[in-house]
């Protein structure tokens, strides 16, 4: 039986689809997996059991993934599963900053009086808006959330391009050819009414936004941020809000500093927070494990490669190992020692890290060892399925 170590509370959507061959708990003594939505996980001491990590979410910033990666452990995200959640509320956000329509309903929730039809028929032309009809969106990643939003805001009547210089193929097929894709981001703040971030927050990308790129932007723009605060130095934004020079900032991510801002969009960390964006991240999160713990299968990993190869009702070895040469070479030389006959492999590495699959066509019934294969520098984990 699995042990899942469950650390935070998750839709019983997503639970539930954990058969009996598993047992979900807070307290695991030697859990085979983690599933995790907020916990943060660095500092912990892993026990040698644990062989998988997987998020109900996207951001893994709470996650040490090199060291994970180094004990062979893979850790999942669920791209796209809160994309639609996420979509929805800066499609909100863009007409809240182009109708204003908080200063309006604020001004008129504080209205008394006889004659407040006369006074908002007086005062109403200060809460003339902008259309988003023809009006130019920069979208800064065009991963799950950003694709799909290109293509709702290209119907919407916008005019959209993207910035991703590390787009995925599976992405670019999802995002439509009227979407003009930059390769410059200088390009895109300048151009852009609005700028809206959909990224990871890796090293590459903290602070991407700094006082070079901001004093770049539009004059009069508004930048959305449904990401992650620290994707833009703080300082630098702050500069640019008070001169005048953006108009607004719409964020997921307030802290003190942001709030004490002039012309600051905040809201409580929701772009996820509906219930369907809940029980999809658990639904495939629960599935992902299952998966590799079930098949070795990997898919949506954050610091393994995707590597699957189908189920053949063989036996199957999965081998992490380190990405360096040779190491393919010396695996099938120690199966071959063992007597063990390969009927189908798969290799993929990602950075450092490499994972092969391998099925056999020893018997069910054969002992098989994998202490030789343990002993092969640069072999992380090994199992046997």
């Amino acid at each position: 039986m699995y042990q899942i170590q469950l650390w935070n509370d998750l839709s019983e959507k997503g639970l539930s689809r954990f058969t009996d061959d598993y047992h979900v708990h807070r307290q695991v003594e030697a859990p085979d997996a983690f599933l995790v939505r907020s916990k943060d996980l660095h500092g912990m001491q892993f026990a040698d059991s644990l062989k998988a990590v997987a998020r109900a979410g996207v951001g893994v910033n709470t996650i040490p993934l090199d060291q994970l990666a180094n004990r062979g452990i893979p850790v999942f995200s669920t791209p796209g599963a809160n994309a639609n959640a996420v979509k929805e509320l800066v499609i909100a956000s863009l007409f809240l900053t182009a109708r204003k329509l908080i200063p309006s309903i604020l001004w008129t929730n504080n209205l008394r009086g006889p004659d407040i039809p006369e006074r908002i028929e007086a005062n109403k032309r200060q809460f003339v808006g902008t259309e988003l009809l023809g009006k130019r969106i920069g979208i800064v990643g065009l991963g799950a959330i950003g694709a799909n939003l290109a293509n709702t805001l290209h119907e919407l009547g916008m005019t959209v391009s993207g910035y991703d210089p590390h787009m995925s193929i599976e992405s670019a097929w999802q995002v439509s050819n009227q979407i003009h894709r930059v390769t410059n981001l200088e390009e895109l703040l300048a151009t852009s009414d609005y700028v809206t971030l959909h990224l990871p927050l890796v090293d590459a990308t903290h602070h991407l936004l700094d006082e070079r790129l901001l004093s770049k932007v539009k004059q009069g723009a508004t930048l959305l941020n449904f990401s992650r605060g620290e994707l833009i130095d703080e300082a630098a934004l702050a500069t640019v809000l008070k001169s005048g020079r953006l108009a607004n900032y719409v964020t997921d991510f307030p802290n003190a500093f942001i709030l004490s801002l002039p012309r600051v969009i905040p809201f409580p960390h929701i772009g996820a927070s509906t219930g369907e964006a809940e029980e999809n991240c658990a639904i495939m999160a629960v599935d992902q494990l299952k998966t590799f713990l079930e098949t070795g299968n990997i898919r949506h990993s954050v610091n393994f490669p995707s590597v699957e190869l189908p189920d053949s009702g063989k036996r199957r070895l999965t081998i992490a190992h380190q990405n360096i040469p040779n190491m393919v070479g010396q695996i099938a030389s120690v199966l071959a020692t063992e007597r063990i006959n390969i009927a189908n492999m798969i290799n993929g590495s990602k950075g450092p890290i490499a994972y092969t699959i391998i099925d056999i066509d020893n018997h069910l019934d054969e002992t098989i060892s994998l202490t030789q294969l343990d002993a092969i520098p640069g072999i992380l984990k090994t199992r046997l399925l």
